[in-house]
């Protein structure tokens, strides 16, 4: 019974998702899906997480990472992915979704991340940046040693601070 009403609350979660969200985010969250997805299997488990926080420096104990996968009502294939992330992104203002995204990165909580790792990112992870983009990006960008004050750098994106970089 239990493995029936867990079936039923994944198929709510997923109707209409695809409708839910535009196509530029939907591509975007497939190319973060299929970068999570390490053993390209279709489905997120305990050791795509392990694998891709590993890449990322960062090594969650498993109760973590079981908690994360919890949040889903069923297996975490691309449809269940999209539906969490939909929900999650339904209520958040996006400049807030955008500061949380920098301080995933930022273990110490202070709101600045060194330039060159944000840039090694950008390169590297998902949709590569080309120098072009990278130089366009970091124009205006608040760097002050070394470091991007990213809670300024996400107010000069979203336009909500008149300060200059």
């Amino acid at each position: 019974m239990a493995d029936e009403d867990r079936k039923s609350r994944a198929e709510r979660a997923t109707s209409n998702v695809f409708a839910r969200l535009p196509q530029k985010l939907m591509q975007e969250m497939k190319e973060a899906f299929t970068m999570i997805d390490q053993n390209r299997d279709g489905f997120i488990d305990i050791n795509d997480l392990k694998e891709m926080f590993s890449s990322l420096g960062s090594t969650p104990d498993d109760k973590t990472l079981k908690e994360m996968l919890a949040e889903a009502p069923g297996p975490l294939n691309f449809t269940m992915f999209l539906s969490l992330f939909s929900d999650k992104l339904g209520g958040t203002d996006p400049e807030d979704s955008l500061r949380n995204a920098f301080a995933m990165f930022d273990k110490d909580g202070k709101g600045k991340l060194p330039e060159e790792y944000i840039k090694d990112l950008l390169e590297n992870m998902g949709d590569n940046f080309t120098k072009d983009e990278m130089r366009q990006t970091f124009k205006e960008a608040p760097i002050e040693g070394g470091k991007l004050d990213y809670e300024r750098f996400v107010g000069i994106i979203k336009g909500s601070s008149s300060e200059e970089a």
